[in-house]
């Protein structure tokens, strides 16, 4: 979709804004009196209030060059912000995607909120809400395709709001690759090919390594292994490296996810109803994919470093039993007690590798990593444990700028005791249904160097949303949450 910046726009379709109240923003009072009032009179018709996203479709208003003039809410104005105008613009090409070839937006300055930066925040509204994942889809109507190809944002001034959307844009590649490597299917997409995915990011620049079952092996990446042994799939582990600093031997900022590419929960097997859904085990992964390719499209200017364990958990006649002692790259040893607590199993050489090998100045792990986070958070947050105040905080701010909120829970010696077994280091789960979000994240602090500033998020929440969601930013699957967090992180503490 070609997104155009200028100071006239011209098509079917326009769309305007109005604020709580049913107020229109100045952009539309402009057509509302070129229509003689008829606009402000539909408006009152509908029963339209202005709140966010509600819409209200006018159908060829006299005097005004459009067929169609939509009216979207923003809320209260003094309240909306860049985000805000993101899913204004959003619902707008949610509403026109398949039917018509342009639109045209009208973005206006809010009081948060310049006017060059509300164009920019519309692009990539735009952008983010034209995502589809249709490669499989081989029997749809016309109708059913996307039909737009151009949206235009008119500005009096184009120039400032052209080249931040020019950044932006990288953010959106970055997130749409996160998005599908996520919704793939995972006969399509396992560890070998998704590793080899991952090795075109060399094309822009990124230093790709992949680490074989046998290199990681005489690692002595036992953890990570034994999730592996049930499948016919063998792991890989991916080291992804982008030296964007003017300080070449800076050393670089670790970000690690989980890449459970499907998870039946080995021999501790899951329900069936609804492990199609383990296909989406692996959006930390996705996540640090994505980051990745959005940081080198924009020649981020730092070093940063992204791992991602790449494992299928199958129940096979070699898989890890229940009860069964692994030991790690670190020397501690797990008693593994739930096979279907996997995902901390691969990030604990994971982070101890990152740390080994690159003495990164702070590691952020993601992961789909428990059930329990949406229990008590929902699709809303992610849940956060940080052993740093200084990065959970960056990260706090990151993830509210950015629309992927995230909420911090506690770690404290208590918790850990709950992983304490006789039988090895640790165990895999407490052994009884409590704290579930932050037993995860205490048995990962427990390969984290005491001088590493480190936080982990539980995406399991926020990367996948299925079943209908409105939110216009957003498809009903796979979100690519993670993307815009971990950018504005490196933006925000790491760049030069």
């Amino acid at each position: 979709m070609d997104i155009r910046f200028v100071t006239a726009g011209s098509g079917e379709v326009v769309a305007v804004m109005a604020a709580e109240g049913g107020e229109l923003l100045a952009a539309g009072k402009a057509l509302d009196s070129a229509s003689g009032g008829r606009i402000a009179k539909a408006m009152k018709a509908a029963g339209f209030k202005g709140g966010a996203g509600q819409l209200v479709d006018v159908l060829a208003p006299d005097g005004v060059d459009f067929a169609r003039v939509l009216v979207i809410g923003v809320g209260k104005a003094e309240a909306a912000d860049g985000m805000g105008v993101e899913r204004w613009a959003g619902h707008a090409v949610k509403r026109t995607l398949t039917a018509v070839e342009k639109l045209v937006l009208q973005p206006d300055a809010l009081p948060s909120v310049a006017i060059a930066e509300a164009g920019a925040h519309a692009a990539m509204g735009a952008r983010l809400a034209s995502y589809r994942f249709d490669t499989y889809r081989t029997k749809l109507k016309p109708d059913q395709k996307p039909a737009l190809k151009a949206v235009e944002i008119v500005l009096e001034h184009t120039a400032a709001a052209k080249a931040r959307a020019e950044v932006d844009s990288a953010i959106v590649n970055g997130v749409f690759f996160a998005r599908d490597l996520v919704s793939e299917p995972p006969n399509v997409l396992y560890p070998e090919s998704f590793a080899e995915r991952l090795r075109d990011l060399e094309t822009i620049g990124v230093e790709v390594e992949i680490l074989e079952p046998v290199a990681m092996e005489k690692l002595g990446m036992g953890a990570l292994l034994g999730v592996a042994q049930g499948s016919a799939r063998p792991a890989r582990l991916v080291a992804m490296k982008w030296n964007g600093s003017s300080v070449k031997k800076q050393k670089p900022f670790a970000i690690v996810g989980k890449g459970v590419t499907f998870d039946t929960g080995g021999i501790s097997l899951k329900p069936g109803a609804g492990m199609d859904e383990m296909k989406g085990d692996m959006g930390g992964a996705a996540a640090v994919a994505g980051a990745m390719k959005a940081i080198a499209l924009r020649k981020a200017k730092a070093n940063v470093v992204g791992i991602v364990a790449l494992v299928e958990n199958m129940p096979g006649s070699n898989a890890q039993r229940p009860g069964d002692i692994v030991s790690t790259m670190s020397g501690q040893t797990i008693e593994v007690l739930n096979t279907d607590a996997e995902g901390r199993l691969i990030l604990a050489d994971a982070v101890w590798y990152a740390q080994d090998k690159y003495e990164p100045v702070a590691l952020v792990d993601l992961a789909t990593l428990t059930g329990a986070v949406i229990v008590a958070l929902g699709h809303e947050h992610a849940g956060m444990c940080s052993n740093d105040e200084d990065l959970a905080h960056a990260i706090t701010s990151a993830a509210t700028a950015e629309g992927e909120p995230v909420w911090r829970l506690p770690l404290n010696a208590a918790y850990d005791k709950l992983i304490d077994t006789p039988n090895a280091d640790m165990k895999n789960i407490a052994g009884k249904p409590v704290a579930g979000s932050i037993i995860g994240a205490q048995f990962i602090k427990r390969f984290i160097k005491d001088d590493t500033p480190w936080a982990h998020l539980d995406i399991a929440g926020t990367a996948t949303k299925a079943g209908p969601y409105d939110d216009p930013l957003s498809p009903a699957w796979a979100t690519g949450y993670g993307v815009r967090l971990l950018n504005r992180l490196i933006a925000n503490k790491y760049e030069d």
